[in-house]
């Protein structure tokens, strides 16, 4: 039996963390509310205007200018918008993304990265630090560890538009956002979105699709509109993986917080059990150890 001192001492110290865990899963619950709904009230707009963006764009003739979209197959250069959190204490969350990313960076991508054509865009402060403490494997171009601390489309606006124009100046070929898409406080999924460049049908493969003339009055016209839809939908797709990010990391923060303070609640009852019976242990050696003694007086 361990000894008594130790065994309170341990039991003060458990319940102590297990205060601490709890009510950080109660501030992740009241965060995670706020965020749900944010990104519940973004997301309908952000697939509607995808979803026009692409009838308009599919229904474009082939000659029609499009920066964001390119013909060739063969990508040189790729980059990675990494998403991860601010902070820790949320189980895999971060140590997803980067898992994800290695392999991306050794399976799907080994020729780019061996050619040192395999970059990093890093958002959030876990994965600044990881991706630039581990600069001699991997290619950071870019990283803002504080953009979380006050999201906004407005704040985060200048990030976005600086990885499009990275594309529109060809310093790369192709862009991949890699986050936690929230599903609910106990499910984020470890998704690996296509950026850019935008992926088109070609006219000939929906010349029997009418719904796209009969859906839409296009005012002043389908070419014009899609000079200004395109980066407006390019932009709110990268703000939606913000937010989308932002509600998993609570989520994940609040179910693992959950799980630590019911383990700690476990671990008390097993200490506590482990301490009565050293204390029980204890006693009856103190009335041995008094019944000897007046029995020796005795004699």
């Amino acid at each position: 039996m361990g000894n008594l001192k130790e065994i309170r001492t341990r039991i003060a110290s458990v319940k102590s963390t297990k205060q601490i865990t709890n009510a950080m899963k109660m501030v992740s619950a009241a965060k995670l509310k706020k965020a749900q709904d944010a990104v519940i009230r973004l997301r309908p707009y952000a697939h509607k205007l995808n979803d026009i963006l692409e009838d308009i764009s599919n229904s474009l003739e082939s000659n029609v200018e499009n920066i964001y979209s390119r013909k060739t197959l063969k990508f040189e250069k790729i980059l990675i918008v990494a998403v991860t959190a601010n902070k820790g204490l949320c189980g895999g969350f971060n140590a997803n993304i980067i898992k994800r990313i290695d392999e991306l960076k050794n399976t799907m991508f080994s020729e780019q990265d061996k050619k040192g054509n395999f970059f990093i865009y890093s958002f959030g402060k876990h994965g600044s630090e990881y991706f630039n403490n581990n600069k001699s494997k991997y290619n950071v171009i870019g990283y803002e560890s504080n953009i979380f601390d006050n999201l906004s489309f407005e704040n985060a606006l200048p990030f976005i538009e600086d990885i499009m124009r990275r594309y529109v100046n060809k310093e790369f070929d192709k862009i991949i956002i890699v986050y936690n898409k929230f599903k609910n406080a106990a499910v984020q999924i470890l998704s690996t979105e296509h950026f850019l460049p935008i992926q088109i049908v070609s006219v000939e493969e929906n010349k029997n699709d009418d719904n796209i003339e009969s859906n839409y009055i296009f005012e002043p016209s389908k070419e014009e509109i899609v000079i200004d839809l395109i980066p407006q939908s390019l932009k709110i797709q990268v703000y939606e993986t913000f937010m989308e990010s932002i509600a998993s990391e609570h989520g994940a923060r609040m179910t693992a917080m959950h799980k630590a303070t019911d383990n700690a609640t476990t671990l008390i009852k097993d200490l506590q059990l482990k301490y009565n019976k050293a204390r029980q242990a204890s006693i009856t050696n103190e009335i041995l150890e008094i019944v000897s003694g007046a029995e020796a007086l005795g004699k």
